[in-house]
Parts: structure tokens; sequence; C-alpha cells
């Protein structure tokens, strides 16, 4: 049964008139001239990118359906109609597991390392507060050689003292330097686990191996609803959060002649609910007017332009998910997502005011669905990069399209099927007697079509003197050795174009790595070609993303104490072979400065100080609670040396006033006097003073069995009043 809304006459009224003011306001925006023409602009551009795409779909397709063990549909049909054995070897399966594997080893470690760290240049910048202060302490330095010997230092010394000063100052500026890039390594790395990098990463490494390219994207700044604590309680609160996302290959773009997303346009297609569609009412860019208008039209009038000739159904098919167009267009609308350079003189024709050089082209995000503009902005990037990133397992100069491990072996793939197809078939027809019926001998009405123990056979004789026999039983002939080491032939050559043997992936090989030495140099040469795909990832992929990242914290932060001179170093080819080495080779080092006393006089406590921290934090453990920091450990060592320096001085003094304690015969305390020594390490320095013998070593008082004094008094026999040191 169901709910019927009733409203008055003037609510009637008044909601009519909002739809037709709601009406009014989105037929005004969209057919302005810079939205009108943005929407065929758009339009042309995704009919030219859809058209180059559909081989490289089609390549894709492949790729996806061999990975998941399935013949192509026209290679599918061949088979049956030949019939036998639809068997599929998972060879792809197994490359594109130990590949991905391998590279997850590399880039992301045990999950307490990250593939990337911020270093500082070699030479920081001197910032011009800093020139001025060494500027005038150096005319100080000159002013006071005046006053203290009446005439100016020469060149040479006012060089030299400039130099030290400058030196001084380096040396201030790259600690500074590190401080600001650790609190900036901090922050991004909070910002990254925040914006599930991690998990993103991990599925783009899931990519690169199976498709020709994989696509990253990111940072995204998006309104997400989170729980914060305010007051007593948790409380729902919109934030608008960056993030990191893997991008289907199969919804993005390029232009026609591009080898990456930065030349020329790029189209990323969505399959947008009506969650998401709401989650963008309210975020700046968007029309909340054509966002409502899609809204109201959800699943009914709007048309699902990026169909691109019923590529969706191929893929639903491949990956096993519902195909029905109908539950697609109620649950999902698409929409297009235009990045390209749109030269000044359109956009002026569109109607841009922001627009001020004719003849120069400026970068805009366009995003349309149906036939509806929703956003149309200029890029907010001030060099005018698209957010996107991607990389290729192999790649090939001047494509956009490279290749995945599954293209590299799909010849050996199918080489493996056909062989284990023909070995399934002749399997089978050579596992028993083949028998052949001679139907002239059978009785009326018999037939032959099963064998089975103790069977009784009934013939009858011809007219015709025929002397063949009933039944003739033969043994076909085996072919499954000659066919298992074609088989075995091309799996081995699926080692070798795709750089991903056997042994990599836990499976034994016979003769390989008999050794330690032998087995470390295999898998050392095996390495060459994955570290060139780790490679391709740090160059195309890790290092402008954190780029991009330290830029926008840089432009928005309000920290001023992040800003610095910082190298971005993505480190994932590096980690594979030297991050074990270097913690071995580091920690010898440690080893050495703690045995040498040498060593430890040339580093210093602070020297051993940070080997400790740097091997400390290969442990994942909090490094400030079991290693001061370079501050706190200058401070002890000032204060032990200010300490040393008071008893130095306390044992110059000419008199020493010193408690002596008397016992009596069963070793109680029975008093204790005030006696003035004359301080023997004091005498050189009295001159013709009167020298007293050096007091007497007093013994110790007795004690009880707790370590209290007998007699109830402190045990402390003597004490050295000056300075306070027991003496």
């Amino acid at each position: 049964m169901a709910l019927v809304e009733v409203l008055s006459a003037t609510q009637t009224e008044q909601r009519a008139e909002a739809d037709r003011a709601h009406s009014e306001a989105l037929s005004a925006q969209q057919t302005n001239p810079i939205i009108a023409g943005l929407s065929a602009h758009v339009t042309k551009r995704w009919q030219s990118a859809k058209t180059a795409k559909m081989i490289p779909e089609q390549r894709m397709l492949k790729c996806l359906r061999q990975r998941n063990g399935e013949y192509d549909p026209e290679k599918l049909a061949d088979i049956r109609m030949m019939g036998g054995s639809e068997i599929f070897m998972m060879l792809t399966s197994t490359k594109c597991r130990g590949a991905s594997s391998w590279l997850r080893d590399a880039l992301l470690g045990s999950g307490s390392d990250k593939p990337w760290t911020l270093d500082s240049t070699p030479v920081p910048d001197l910032p011009p507060e800093v020139l001025i202060m060494a500027q005038q302490a150096l005319q100080q330095a000159v002013q006071m050689v005046i006053q203290n010997t009446g005439a100016p230092p020469t060149q040479e010394a006012i060089k030299a003292e400039f130099e030290r000063m400058r030196d001084e100052s380096m040396r201030f500026l790259h600690d500074e330097a590190e401080k600001r890039v650790d609190r900036m390594e901090k922050k991004m790395e909070d910002q990254l686990a925040e914006g599930r990098f991690i998990v993103s990463l991990s599925d783009f490494i899931d990519d690169i191996v199976t498709f020709p390219t994989a696509v990253f994207k990111g940072p995204v700044p998006r309104k997400r609803k989170t729980l914060e604590w305010k007051g007593n309680g948790l409380v729902p609160v919109d934030k608008v959060v960056l993030e990191w996302e893997r991008v289907d290959p199969f919804m993005v773009y390029p232009a026609p002649w591009a080898s990456s997303p930065h030349d020329g346009f790029f189209i990323e297609r969505h399959k947008l609910t009506r969650t998401d569609i709401e989650s963008m009412i309210g975020v700046e860019g968007f029309s909340e007017v054509a966002l409502r208008e899609v809204l109201k039209n959800f699943g009914t009038s709007l048309t699902n332009i990026a169909d691109s000739g019923g590529i969706d159904q191929q893929v639903a098919t491949a990956t096993e998910k519902p195909t029905a167009q109908t539950e697609q267009t109620q649950d999902v609308v698409d929409a297009l997502q235009l990045w390209d350079d749109v030269p000044g003189k359109a956009l002026s024709e569109y109607g841009m005011k922001e627009v001020k050089d004719l003849e120069k082209s400026y970068p805009c995000e366009v995003w349309l669905i149906g036939n509806i503009v929703v956003k149309a902005v200029l890029n907010y990037d001030p060099l005018g990069r698209k957010p996107y990133y991607t990389a290729s397992y192999e790649k090939v100069p001047g494509a956009f399209w490279g290749n995945g491990v599954a293209d590299l072996i799909r010849d050996c793939q199918a080489m493996c099927n056909a062989a284990a197809r023909a070995l399934s078939n002749n399997m089978g027809i050579s596992s028993g007697p083949q028998v052949g019926v001679n139907v002239s001998r059978l009785p009326p009405g018999v037939t032959v079509t099963k064998l089975y123990p103790w069977k009784i056979h009934q013939f009858q004789n011809t007219d015709y003197q025929d002397a063949s026999k009933p039944l003739e039983f033969f043994q076909p002939e085996s072919n499954a050795d000659e066919l298992m080491q074609v088989f075995e032939k091309f799996q081995t050559l699926s080692d070798e174009y795709s750089g991903i043997p056997r042994y990599m992936t836990g499976e034994n090989t016979p003769g390989a790595g008999r050794t330690a030495s032998g087995l470390s140099m295999m898998i050392s040469n095996a390495s060459k070609s994955i570290k060139s795909v780790i490679s391709s990832i740090d160059q195309h992929v890790i290092t402008p993303l954190l780029e991009r990242l330290y830029q926008h914290n840089l432009r928005y932060s309000q920290d001023p104490d992040l800003i610095g001179d910082i190298n971005i170093v993505a480190k994932g080819a590096m980690s594979l072979v030297a991050k074990e080495s270097a913690a071995v080779r580091r920690n010898e080092l440690l080893q050495i400065v703690l045995n040498s006393p040498m060593a430890q006089q040339i580093v210093g406590p602070t020297g051993a100080a940070e080997l400790l921290r740097e091997n400390a934090k290969l442990l994942d453990i909090n490094v400030d609670k079991i290693v001061p920091s370079a501050e706190k450990l200058q401070k002890q060592l000032q204060d032990a040396q200010d300490q040393a320096q008071k008893i130095a001085q306390a044992a110059l003094q000419p008199e020493r006033e010193i408690i002596e304690f008397q016992t009596g015969p069963d070793g109680e305390v029975t008093g204790a006097t005030k006696v003035k020594y004359l301080n023997p390490a004091a005498q050189g320095s009295k001159g013709g003073g009167l020298s007293l013998p050096s007091p007497p070593v007093p013994h110790a008082a007795p004690t009880q069995a707790d370590g209290t004094p007998k007699g109830g008094r402190q045990n402390n026999h003597m004490k050295n009043v000056a300075t306070g040191t027991t003496g």
C-alpha cells in the first residue's frame, strides 16, 4: 500500500513555482555560450578518443580473459566445433601473481617501510635573512678588532672570517633543512595513509602486470563524511581530504596521438550512483542546479552516451558481473571528465572572462553527464598538469599503451594451451583399446556400443565367404612424451619473455641454485628485468605524485616550518637490492664504533647516537623512547661537563671542611666533629703556606642489616661540605 502526499492548493502552487524556477535556472545555465560550447567540445573529443581506443580495448579484454583462464569467444567457438578438450593452462595467472608479488616486495616492503623518502639538497639555499645576519656579524667582528687593536684588520683576515662564518651558516642550514625534511615527510606520510595510497598502489600493481598500461590518480580533493570527537561524543562531519586511487584502464581515453596523459586531451569515464552525485553538491566547481537536474532525471531520461560498442557488457562478462542494461541504467549513470587545453579565442567565444590572451591555450576541466555540463573550470594546477600517472610493464616508445605480462607471453600461452588440449585428447583416445565391428556378422537388431567385463558377443555367419573377424581390437598410439616436451619448451620460453623465472615463484627447478652463491647470482640476473619495471614506476608515478603533493602542501599549508629545499627520492628500485645490504653495512659500522676507542673518539657520542637511531628505525619501534635526540644528548653532555668542572674547581680550594665520625668499642657512632684540612692539590698555589698532613682516611661507619648506620645516624660517615660529595 503506497502513501500519497496530500498538499494544499497553496503548497501545490509553491512547489510548481519552485520547479519552474529550477527549470529556468538550468535552461539559462546550459544555454549559456560557455556551457553549450563546452558540451559540444566534450562530445567531439569523446567520439575521437572512443574510436582510437577500440583496438586497445580488445587487447585489454584478451589480457583480462587470459589471466582469468578463459578463451576468447571466437577461439572457444572453433574449439567446440572441432570437439575435444577445452582445458586452459593458467600460465599467465601464475606469471602475473609472481610479478605482482615481486613488485609489492620491492615497492611496499614489509608494511613498515614506504617506497619513498625525502632528502635535503646537497647545498641548501641561503635565505636572505641569514645573509643579512652574517654580514652584520662580520661588521661587528671588524669593529671589535678596531677597538682592541686600534687598526682595521687586513683583507685576508676579513676574508678568512667571512669564510668561517659562511661554513658555520651552511652547517646550520643543513641541520635546519634536515629538521624540516622530517616534518614534511611525516605530514606527507599521514596524508598518504588517510588517502588510501598504499591500498590503491597495490591495486595499481595488479593492473600493471595484467593490462598494457596501468593508471594512477591523485591527489584529488574529495568531500567525505568522517567521525570526529566533539565535546562528549563522536559526531559525523563533512571533511575534504586528499585521495589517491587506481583508475580502471577500461575507463580512460587518451588522445589518439598521446604517449602519456599529459599529451593532448585526456578523458576519464565515471559510473556514478545517486550517492556519488549527491556528494558533489557543495563541492567547489560543481553546479548545484545542474547536479539536482541530474538527480531529478536519474535512471529515466539521461542517456549513457559513454557506452562504446558494448564494451561494458564484454567487460562485465569477463569479470562475471551482472550485464543487464536496465539495471545499470537504474543504478548508475555515465559521466565524462575531460582535461584539455582549449585555445583562449574559443574560451572567449564561450564567455569565460578569465581569458586575457586569445592566442594562448588554457587548461580546463569539464564534467558532462548526459548532455548536462555539471562542472566547467580552469585547471586548478598552476602548471596545468593532469592528476594522472601511467606506467607499463614494458614501455613501448612513443605509445600510450605498452605491454603487460599477458601480452608478452600470449603466444607461449596459446602454444601451451594447444599442447595441453592435444595431450588431453590423445590421452583420452589412447587410454584404452579401440574396437572395430563387422556389422554384417551381427544378428538382426543387435548393436555393439559398449564394452564391459564378461560380456558375451553373438555373431552369425553370412552367405558370403567373409573371413574377417567380427570384432577387431587395436591400441592407438600415445604421443604424450612429445606433447609434454612441446609444453615444457614454451613454458620455459615464457620465463624468458616475461622475466619471471619459475624459481622466483617457489617452484623447484632441477639444477637451479645448487649453491647459495649460484642461487644469489640467478636471482640477481632475474631481478634486472623487474628493476626496469620498478624504475619506470618510480620515475613516472611515485616521484611526480609526491612532487605534486609536496607543492600542494607548500601552497596551502599554514606551517612555515614545512618549507624547505627538498628532493623527492623514490627508492623502489634501490630497495630491491640495496635495502638489506645497507642495513648489514650500517650494523657493521655501528659495531666498529662501539668496539673501537679510537672510532668513539672520532665520531663522538652524537655520531654513535645517530647510528643507533638509524638502526632502530628498521625495527618499527619508537626511536625517540630509546635514543635521545641530538639536542637532548648535547644537553646531557654539557651537564656532565659542567659537573666535572665544579668538582675540579672544588678540588683546587685551599681548605676543605670534613665531617669525621667517632665510633665506640661496639662500633656504634658516638659523635662527629668538623675538621679543616689543607687541600694537598692546592698546596702549590699557596706560596709559602704551612703544609699540613693529608687527612686520615676514615673508617666506614658500621651499619645494621638494613643498611642504616647503627645508632640511627645516616650512613655518610664523612661528607665534604665544600663540594657536597662523600670524602
